[in-house]
């Protein structure tokens, strides 16, 4: 039975790793339930062994989902998981499309800078991805992804202080097998939201020669005709097109030796960013009022190459990943968001990747011993020009870089008893960045960084170079107390890239900065990081408990500061201050019978400054207790969700999976002066799955965002000039009233009904 939908939990997908009564059921002949697929083992890749493990076995706080978790959850792309995990959020800025600005455990950014860094590293296929451009568009075909809670630092190096996402794609299978599937989604019964969305994908694999190469191709398009209606234009506005395609080979010549290769090809064309201005339109409605419905087209390459040989020596394997990406993108955004020609900007960006990793993982009696070199090579150029006031200013600028970065890791888990495990590792990374930066200022005519007519010396810019070099340890401790229950406790250390601003508006402001710490670039972000973890399964397979608490403290904490300007917007990179995040989570699942399953998590924040090095307020110049006071960007306090999965057995006609996720994120603060504010959500998914009498035919009708909610995404804030008029409040939640009125306000979709037609084999 080919139950596509079948595994989803509602809150997460992490699967159970003991069947128990499920089993037995399976074993007597039962029916094959959903959830009993649900309480199935799931492997995970995160810890880099030799051979993936069972999710509940490592100690580390991770929720995996696998490929029928993900079709039931309707995952489109990253962004989608936003609303499922504790302490995730998987958002992209919205100023440019697909750029992401992940966040876990209070740990992101929130910029649309292309020369800021990551807190969260993206790894595809074992692809480290050093730039946030490109990730968060659509999914195809996918094995699995990995959500890993809490600092990564040994295994996957720089740029993980929040944890890592790791996206596994389907691998070729050696039996024949397609996968046709088409589905519509929009705004339906509502007459004020714009058109539909549409997608077709389609995917065969199998055996080219047998035993020894296995191919895929994978193909999606999708045509998305805007979700919103822009009331300036009166035409629809977020409309999108893209096509993916994907294809693998894996090659086996014999049982020592596998080598699997992948190309994908992505292509998109659409609209400029939906935004509000809060000056113009209410906090809490879906209205897009823009002259400039703008663009935006990416270009992305990538291709990976991964050689598994098993060797003699521990019983292990010699593993080597090759990833090369190149992207190429072009945006138009109407940054002011309001029907006059305020604030018009335009950007390009052009980049190269190319990363190896080479590492061995063997035992050697009770020691499981992982190690490794890592090299990457990331060149980039990006062009950005601002016209304000109807084009009376006319600003450009930008910058190139190029980034290199050595890595030595290695970790040894250890056996001290048949039920104590200790852990040791440290990774030593050594990075630089070489860059030429163009102020982005008035010019006789405007310049391009890319075509290399922007001058990068005395008043219009500057070249410069600096590397770091950085020690990340890790240590922790793992007990069994019987085959259902583990504690763990951990330590490890990370750190965030130092680097330098593209966006440099204000020069007199930025070299102040450069007088005061005596640098052109901002420094790197460290951090310790302490948890404590537990993971149970009940005795009958029918319950799984997962709790964590952490306590971080980060040192040179990275912020892109917000404040109005002549340039509309004025946004300089610090190491603003110290500050600590501790918080908790839980989740939890347990079937109360073979066919209904309920899911539940929580997780908890509090974070809070220890001593702040700038005036992040931007009101009064001076660092106080103000300052102290604010909220930190991109850490909500409460996250929790609750869902249902049910299976309900139609006799000869098949089954009906029904699933229902409820899932809470408190309000968050985007900028640090506090005065832009995502706020808080209640997010309603749905899915119904008919897997019908006919093989492998199945019939979905879900729902997203049911309760309509409005998510806002990063206010930008901007002079008052571009934000006065009927709606207008700039209200900052510490100070109150602010000069400046004006945001740019990326919008999300609302409420989205779909209809979905899978047939497979």
């Amino acid at each position: 039975m080919k139950f596509k939908s079948i595994v989803s939990t509602g809150a997460s997908v992490a699967a159970f790793a003991a069947m128990g009564a499920f089993a037995h059921a399976q074993e007597e002949g039962e029916r094959d339930t959903a959830v009993s697929r649900v309480l199935q083992k799931v492997t995970i890749s995160a810890t880099k062994k030799a051979d993936v493990e069972d999710v509940q076995d490592v100690p580390l706080a991770v929720t995996a989902f696998n490929a029928d978790s993900l079709d039931a959850l309707n995952v489109n792309d990253l962004q989608s998981l936003s609303f499922t995990t504790p302490n995730v959020s998987l958002d992209q800025i919205g100023t440019v499309k697909g750029a992401a600005n992940f966040a876990i455990r209070g740990l992101g950014v929130n910029s649309s800078i292309v020369s800021i860094d990551p807190a969260v590293g993206t790894i595809i296929d074992g692809v480290y991805i050093g730039s946030g451009t490109g990730v968060v568009l659509d999914l195809l075909d996918l094995e699995s992804i990995e959500l890993v809670r809490g600092p990564q630092g040994v295994l996957f190096g720089r740029n993980t202080t929040g944890g890592a996402v790791l996206i596994n794609t389907g691998n070729p299978t050696d039996e024949f097998s397609y996968s046709l599937r088409t589905s519509i989604e929009g705004p339906w019964l509502d007459d004020e939201r714009g058109g539909n969305l549409t997608k077709l994908q389609g995917v065969v694999s199998g055996p080219l020669i047998e035993d020894t190469l296995n191919g895929k191709i994978a193909v999606l398009t999708t045509n998305d005709d805007g979700y919103f209606v822009n009331q300036f234009t009166g035409d629809d506005h977020g409309a999108f097109e893209s096509t993916l395609v994907r294809g693998a080979l894996e090659y086996t010549p014999n049982s020592d030796l596998t080598v699997l290769a992948k190309v994908e090809k992505y292509d998109t064309d659409g609209d400029g960013a939906s935004a509000t201005n809060r000056g113009f339109s209410p906090r809490d409605s879906f209205e897009v009022n823009i002259d400039e419905e703008g663009m935006e087209e990416n270009d992305i390459f990538f291709a990976s190459l991964r050689t598994d040989y098993d060797i003699d020596f521990g019983n292990g394997t010699i593993t080597n990943i090759f990833g090369y990406r190149d992207v190429e993108t072009e945006s138009i955004s109407d940054i002011d968001a309001t029907p006059a020609f305020g604030f018009h900007s335009a950007a390009a960006l052009e980049l190269e990747q190319i990363s190896n990793e080479i590492r061995y993982a063997g035992t050697f009696g009770k020691a499981d011993v992982t190690t490794g070199f890592f090299y990457f090579n990331q060149q980039y150029a990006n062009d950005e020009r601002r016209l304000i006031a109807g084009g009376a200013l006319d600003l450009s600028g930008g910058g190139d870089m190029d980034h290199t970065v050595y890595g030595l890791f290695g970790q040894v888990d250890y056996d001290i008893t048949d039920k104590l495990v200790g852990t040791a590792g440290l990774r030593y990374s050594q990075e630089e960045k070489d860059v030429d930066v163009a102020y982005i200022i008035g010019r006789g005519a405007p310049c391009s960084v890319i075509d290399g007519t922007c001058p990068t010396s005395g008043a219009d810019g500057f070249s410069d170079s600096d590397d770091w070099s950085n020690w990340a340890p890790k240590v922790g401790l793992q007990y069994f107390y019987d085959e259902t229950t583990q504690v763990y406790g951990s330590y490890t250390k990370g750190f965030r890239s130092g680097g330098y601003n593209f966006r440099i508006t204000d020069v007199a402001i930025f070299e102040g900065f450069v007088a005061q710490t005596g640098s052109l670039s901002f420094d790197e972000e460290e951090l310790d990081s302490f948890e404590i973890g537990f993971k149970k399964d009940t005795a009958d397979g029918r319950g799984q408990l997962n709790a964590a608490l952490f306590h971080t403290e980060i040192e040179n904490m990275q912020r892109e500061t917000n404040t109005p300007g002549a340039a509309g917007v004025v946004q300089n990179i610090l190491n603003t201050a110290d500050a600590t995040l501790q918080g908790f989570e839980l989740e939890g699942r347990y079937a109360l019978t073979d066919s209904l399953l309920i899911t539940a998590n929580y997780g908890y924040i509090d974070a809070s400054y220890d001593e702040v090095f700038f005036d992040i307020s931007g009101f009064d110049g001076v660092v106080d207790g103000e300052d102290l006071a604010l909220a930190i960007p991109r850490v909500p306090e409460n996250t929790w969700g609750v869902g249902v999965l049910y299976d309900l057995d139609l006799g000869n006609l098949g089954s009906l999976v029904s699933r229902v996720n409820f899932q809470h994120r408190d309000e968050v603060a985007y900028t640090d002066n506090n005065f832009g504010w995502i706020q808080e959500a209640d997010m309603i998914d749905a899915n119904f799955t008919w897997n019908t009498p006919v093989d492998g035919l199945d019939v979905s009708l879900f729902g997203r965002n049911l309760g309509d909610e409005v998510q806002v995404g990063g206010d930008t804030q901007l002079p008052a000039a571009l934000g006065v008029g009927p709606f207008a409040n700039g209200v900052n939640e510490t100070f109150g009233e602010s000069p400046a009125a004006g945001t740019f306000s990326p919008l999300s979709k609302g409420r989205v009904v779909g209809l979905e037609l899978t047939l497979s084999r």
